[in-house]
């Protein structure tokens, strides 16, 4: 699915603000020959439930799990605001340039993953957190 899929909970559901930047930015990417696709945006939080149950059963604990999946209270996927963009040139082109929209990537460890951070506009991305676990949300 692209950011411009409409009949998809997974993009409709996203966080106005979110989209309205993923989708000017997609844009402008096309501009360069790349498009973005939605590898995961919006879930519910039986999914992130069970996204979490799979990762404790893959990684053998929850602390090692909480790396890569956040649980469905903490989860910004689940309140609409972060998606995974796939195809390594759409995450390399939102890498160069995600600021100018305000995207930045949140985590070193999951260079798929973008959030809305309006201030980077002006002022660039935050620094990365190195994976979930250092996240002072996740903590909540």
């Amino acid at each position: 699915m692209t950011v411009f899929d409409d009949a998809i909970p997974a993009v409709t559901k996203l966080d106005p603000s979110l989209l309205k930047g993923l989708r000017q930015a997609a844009a402008d990417a096309l501009d360069d020959g790349v498009e973005f696709y939605v590898n995961s945006g919006w879930r519910p939080p039986e999914y992130q439930n069970q996204l979490l149950r799979k990762a404790v059963a893959e990684y053998g604990s929850e602390a090692e799990a909480a790396r890569w999946v956040a649980t469905a209270k903490t989860s910004p996927h689940v309140s609409g605001e972060a998606v995974d963009i796939g195809k390594s040139d759409a995450t390399a082109w939102l890498s160069e340039h995600g600021a100018e929209y305000g995207l930045c990537q949140i985590y070193k460890n999951e260079p798929w993953h973008y959030e809305l951070r309006t201030n980077a506009i002006e002022g660039g991305c935050p620094h990365m957190y190195a994976d979930p676990t250092q996240d002072p949300r996740m903590h909540e």
